[in-house]
């Protein structure tokens, strides 16, 4: 009597073992689930909240997307108080940066952002699910959850993602982007995600002519910008062996400029000033490189340096030794506080 009882719980374990298993979706059903809805769709338009964890304080930003098949993007990246506001375009003519305040806009010959992936461009994060054959998943309360590795320019500095998924809208709702400590520096907020949503393609058209109109809030900016004050950024890196070795300060056209030099295993040059509000132009300028997305805000990245302009500043950093994901990560650690 007992053995068949024991042989009767034996089969029902097994049972309810092999129910739980055909209930629970493996990783490769969820990937194909998203690849179908994500990938497929032939566009969409959404809205997300970046937070930069980095710094003392976190710095938040809101964030617009629009994207048409097949290349079709308008990335539109705005402070809280929607002061510092930057677009990437790209459109059949190439991509552009634009920054209304400055009322300028450089042009890329670049494949962006087909080769630095973005945690709020949704196909970027299709891709690097598929990508990563070591990436893990695992279910979370109402959420699918994986953690895959960055395809982007900061992958060295911040290698890893976990990407949180709605199980039952198969939608993103929040990525956060990891150090090599597993210590979160980036978080994005998913507010709203249309699929299916496209526009047309002179809605992604940047204006190429001198029209001698000046763009709401630039004659407010320039002037706010004329009265700023300089104040001398430093990297905050921790790098052994690598110093500030001299700081000078030089007058070039009534303009205050400041050049730091750092030598020891790691050698690079860094050019600061104000950003000129009198020189613009709705003509896009050539810049040489690829755009880069350094957080606070979008750069010009080459082999040997890397150009950017922040709350009112230009910079420019230039090296032989460093690589771009180096140069990437002392322009993403400039602040006014920073260590000498």
């Amino acid at each position: 009597m007992k053995s068949r009882v024991a042989k009767l719980l034996f089969v029902l374990a097994m049972m309810i073992l092999v129910l739980s298993a055909c209930g629970a979706e493996s990783k490769e059903d969820v990937v194909k689930k998203l690849s179908n809805k994500w990938v497929d769709a032939k566009g969409y338009e959404l809205t997300a909240e970046m937070s930069i964890l980095t710094g003392q304080e976190p710095r938040v930003y809101d964030v617009e997307v629009w994207h048409t098949k097949p290349d079709f993007y308008r990335v539109k990246v705005s402070d809280k108080n929607a002061e510092n506001t930057q677009m990437i375009v790209r459109n059949t003519e190439g991509v552009f940066v634009v920054t209304p305040a400055l009322n300028k806009t450089y042009k890329f010959q670049s494949n962006w952002p087909a080769e630095n992936s973005q945690a709020y461009l949704i196909g970027s994060l299709a891709q690097d699910i598929k990508n990563d054959k070591s990436s893990t998943f695992k279910e979370e309360g109402k959420n699918y959850v994986f953690e895959t590795k960055t395809s982007n320019n900061h992958k060295n500095m911040l290698p890893t993602q976990r990407i949180y998924i709605d199980k039952k809208t198969l939608l993103p709702k929040d990525v956060a982007i990891l150090n090599e400590k597993k210590e979160e520096q980036i978080h994005i907020k998913f507010k709203q995600v249309s699929l299916g949503k496209t526009h047309a393609a002179g809605e992604y058209k940047i204006d190429q002519k001198p029209t001698g109109k000046v763009e709401e809030g630039t004659v407010e900016a320039s002037a706010e910008m004329e009265n700023k004050e300089f104040e001398t950024h430093y990297p905050v890196i921790k790098w052994e062996g690598v110093h500030l070795i001299d700081e000078k300060e030089m007058k070039v056209e009534d303009d205050k400029r400041v050049i730091l030099t750092f030598s020891g295993e790691k050698e690079f040059t860094i050019i600061q000033q104000l950003s000129d509000p009198s020189v613009s132009s709705t003509i896009p300028v050539f810049a040489p490189g690829d755009p880069v997305d350094l957080g606070v805000a979008v750069g010009a990245v080459t082999d040997q340096s890397l150009t950017w302009e922040q709350d009112g500043m230009s910079f420019f950093i230039a090296s032989t030794s460093l690589t771009k994901e180096e140069m990437i990560e002392v322009a993403a650690s400039m602040t006014i506080a920073g260590l000498k």
